[in-house]
């Protein structure tokens, strides 16, 4: 059997290989991973942790998420924006989350972009860039998943021209997949289709 096509678990439904163990992966792939995502803070704490994970496993993110949720205010925007240098020190010094001092000001400078922003404007720019459900064929095979698509290269150039740091056309496709803007779950995998489902309500 090959390991990049859909596995079955213990409960005997076939999921996205890596989305089968451990737990956190588990639950992670089959209640949020490919369902939409709106709102601009939620977009936004999205886009912060998908930068923060460049480099890392995003095992290491999931099991840090509430540690970031509590170091960056829960992620809401205008909240991040007021941040001072002080907690820029204070987040340098928390093993909550994933000390990197670029990723850190990064997300303290988009979040000060974003402020000035409209409600919903954010939302709509990351939104306006979903492809076509039926553009591409359904993945098998994780093989048959892109890296990038020039969806995402047009996400991260839109970001980037609008004054946002760290996201480049993989960042963005993660982002994408993430929050539900393609549907990245493998043919066989049970979760495939159920974002549809989810935003047709």
């Amino acid at each position: 059997m090959d390991e990049k096509t859909a596995v079955a678990g213990e409960d005997g439904l076939l999921r996205c290989p890596w989305g089968a163990t451990p737990e956190d992966y588990r639950a992670y792939h089959d209640g949020e991973w490919g369902r939409p995502v709106r709102g601009d803070d939620a977009l936004f704490e999205r886009l912060c942790l998908e930068a923060f994970q460049s480099g890392l496993s995003w095992l290491t993110i999931l099991r840090r998420r509430e540690g970031f949720r509590a170091a960056f205010a829960g992620f809401r925007i205008r909240e991040v924006a007021a941040f001072t240098e002080e907690d820029a020190a204070r987040l340098l010094a928390d093993p909550g989350i994933i000390r990197n001092r670029l990723k850190i000001d990064a997300t303290l400078a988009n979040a000060r972009v974003l402020a000035g922003w409209a409600d919903g404007e954010l939302t709509g720019l990351i939104w306006s860039h979903a492809p076509d459900p039926s553009s591409r064929p359904v993945p098998r095979a994780f093989g048959d998943i892109p890296a990038t698509t020039p969806e995402s290269v047009a996400l991260a150039k839109a970001l980037k021209g609008r004054g946002l740091r760290f996201i480049g056309p993989t960042t963005a496709y993660a982002l994408m997949q993430a929050c539900g803007l393609v549907d990245d779950h493998l043919a066989d995998c049970h979760a495939r289709g159920a974002g549809a489902s989810r935003e047709a309500r």
